[in-house]
């Protein structure tokens, strides 16, 4: 088992969108040349989140007008007033929306693809943009590479991203 450490740059263009990131995850994952294990996918930032979800545009929109209606956008938020804090993004409603959601996903990867249900994809949601975003990728497992050179040395068949060894005794 190895593991490698990726970064996605995302350049976002509105206040609040969702963005669809399973082909980039899935890229990464690609270049990587995992076959099988895991990948851990973490936004760094406190006004961003990732989730997994339905990309369908009108579900899109409720997710945005949801979290609108939850958290309000005008309240007298403490973070807001310089006589409590020295932001000046007036951004409190942004952090307290990304509360709601996760900074991370956590997806098995099988046959070197994340594995979703027929419906779900990666989604950034941007909270407080445009902005550039930094989002860590950590994948871990078995890599091309390394079963393919670990099984060549110890003599074993390799078959669909599974290794295979004849039975001992």
């Amino acid at each position: 088992m190895k593991s490698e450490m990726k970064t996605i740059r995302v350049r976002t263009q509105y206040t609040q969108e969702m963005l669809n990131l399973t082909s980039i995850v899935n890229e990464t994952i690609t270049n990587s040349g995992l076959c099988s294990g895991i990948v851990g996918i973490y936004c760094q930032h406190t006004t961003a989140s990732l989730f997994v979800g339905e990309f369908q545009s009108a579900l899109i929109d409720d997710v945005g007008d949801f979290l609108q209606h939850i958290v309000e956008e005008e309240l007298p938020y403490k973070h807001n007033s310089p006589e409590f804090s020295d932001c000046t993004r007036r951004n409190a409603a942004s952090h307290l929306r990304s509360l709601l959601m996760s900074h991370n996903v956590m997806l098995p990867v099988v046959d070197g693809k994340a594995v979703l249900g027929e419906f779900q994809s990666v989604i950034l949601a941007e909270l407080d943009g445009p902005r550039d975003r930094i989002l860590q990728v950590h994948i871990l497992g078995s890599f091309e590479d390394f079963v393919e050179t670990r099984s060549q040395r110890a003599g074993v068949a390799l078959g669909r991203g599974t290794l295979s060894a004849p039975p001992i005794g």
